[in-house]
């Protein structure tokens, strides 16, 4: 299917599309951390879910196999679907994971503090791909469009502004390049989210990004509060 006119418009800076698999292995890998979380922390059998995620992911690698290049209504309900299916089962996971932290010996404490692990890795990996996903009109319409036609930006990267500066930086600007973020720029802001609990050098502009945001930074505090408290305990 061919995208609708105004993404076959003049393109501000990829005329081939981003890449799909930094995000698709990046996925992959979420579904993976998942698969291998101990039974008590999964919902139902442990591979009905990461199942389900896998067809919901070749069915959306399909519409775009290399390169994003184009995009139907389908494609981009089942691209943003599952990403936040991955985000609801590991909130589920997180939670189910602070229950058995906070009420497990410290002598017994080893595998989930490795489960937690496994679950703040999720969360930075998902909560990239969310970011990644709605930024913009999302990645295919970022690269599909002029500047002009572009939905409001849902982040502000620091290339957005590097305009007025000294030469060498400024020729990597948005305005001066025509640069745009990809998968990996969206993943470094959600792993210094989830590190700093707040943003660091790119700021959210929108609700829904805020809100995404301090979801994220308040689940990564709070899972290494419990964490660092009984990794302490056990040292007793």
């Amino acid at each position: 299917m061919q995208p609708p006119a105004r993404l076959r418009s003049k393109r501000p800076a990829d005329t081939h599309g981003e890449s799909r698999w930094p995000a698709a292995l990046a996925t992959v890998a979420a579904i993976a951390l998942y698969a291998g979380l101990p039974n008590d922390l999964l919902i139902g059998p442990r591979y009905v879910i990461p199942a389900l995620e896998l067809v919901i992911l070749a069915l959306v690698i399909a519409e775009n196999p290399i390169r994003m290049s184009k995009q139907s209504r389908r494609s981009r309900i089942a691209a943003i679907g599952l990403t936040f299916l991955i985000m609801a089962t590991s909130l589920v996971s997180l939670v189910l994971l602070l229950h058995r932290l906070v009420g497990t010996g410290t002598s017994q404490a080893g595998p989930l503090l490795l489960a937690a692990l496994q679950v703040w890795l999720t969360n930075v990996i998902v909560f990239g791909l969310a970011y990644w996903e709605l930024d913009r009109g999302g990645p295919v319409v970022r690269r599909h469009v002029t500047r002009q036609q572009l939905p409001l930006a849902d982040f502000r990267f620091p290339q957005d502004e590097d305009r007025d500066t000294i030469d060498e930086v400024a020729k990597g600007s948005s305005v001066k390049s025509g640069w745009l973020p990809r998968y990996v720029d969206y993943a470094y802001v959600s792993l210094t989210n989830s590190s700093a609990f707040s943003p660091t050098d790119t700021m959210p502009l929108t609700s829904r990004a805020k809100l995404l945001m301090g979801a994220q930074s308040t689940m990564a505090l709070i899972t290494s509060v419990v964490v660092i408290a009984k990794g302490v305990g056990s040292l007793k």
